[in-house]
């Protein structure tokens, strides 16, 4: 029986990549930073990067976020997947990705995180990145991406598994809850449905099945009129994680 023996296999890398996702001007936007190096230097791509020896997966998603962009987000330790956290960021882990020619540098494999979270502030570049900026997805999965050039690697690939990632699971989870501030109102909460999944949705409807929906929503006992008109009741995410009955996706 032969021994087993590492050295007989190629080396290979392993990175991270994070499809950070927030509502601005109510439209879902991605977070995009324009590499400043090669391979595809100038191209604008998804932050994220090579993972250190001594760290894990989800440790290398928060400090690739936090470096190249400012942004925080946490994940439990020894966990791939955490809720809000302090930032009141959501990270999850999505896919991995490893064609052989999928980096032009060596065989890599990369890990893509989920990133979400309400308001989130304009990025500053750090790390390999000459700029940070927002986009709408809907311009980034269209004809002409970020600025008419795809994104740099499978980025784009990754971007879209993402994006449908949030839309399918906001229609069984709380997760829409994690764009919005820790209390809300319905009329809030219904924008980021409406901006997630690029519909718009009847107010009354959505008013009911959102509140009808046993652990969705509780009431925070306050009241806002930053909408402007009459006061609004807040709400603050009530801790279910799975809706029963959902909230299906209108159909396009």
């Amino acid at each position: 029986m032969s021994r087993y023996d590492p050295s007989a296999f190629p080396p290979f890398a392993v990175t991270v990549d994070l499809v950070v996702l927030t509502v601005r001007d109510h439209a879902l936007c991605a977070l995009l930073v324009r590499r400043g190096e090669p391979p595809f230097q100038g191209y604008w791509a998804l932050p994220g990067g090579f993972v250190r020896p001594d760290e894990g997966l989800a440790e290398a998603a928060s400090r690739e976020l936090a470096e190249e962009t400012g942004l925080r987000a946490h994940s439990a330790p020894g966990h791939d997947a955490a809720g809000p956290g302090a930032a009141g960021a959501h990270l999850e882990q999505l896919a991995t990705y490893g064609h052989p020619q999928r980096d032009p540098r060596m065989r890599v494999v990369s890990v893509a995180y989920l990133v979400l979270a309400p308001d989130l502030p304009t990025p500053r570049a750090g790390g390999d990145a000459s700029s940070a900026r927002w986009a709408p997805v809907a311009e980034l999965l269209g004809q002409a991406p970020a600025d008419g050039v795809p994104l740099a690697f499978d980025h784009g690939l990754i971007l879209a598994d993402g994006v449908e990632r949030a839309r399918s699971k906001i229609e069984y989870s709380s997760l829409a809850t994690a764009f919005c501030p820790t209390e809300f109102t319905v009329g809030e909460l219904r924008r980021v449905y409406e901006a997630v999944w690029g519909v718009a949705l009847d107010p009354r409807n959505f008013h009911r099945k959102v509140t009808g929906t046993p652990g969705f929503l509780l009431p925070s006992g306050g009241t806002t009129t930053r909408q402007g008109g009459r006061p609004a009741q807040l709400f603050t995410a009530g801790g279910a994680t799975v809706l029963n009955p959902p909230m299906l996706r209108p159909e396009s």
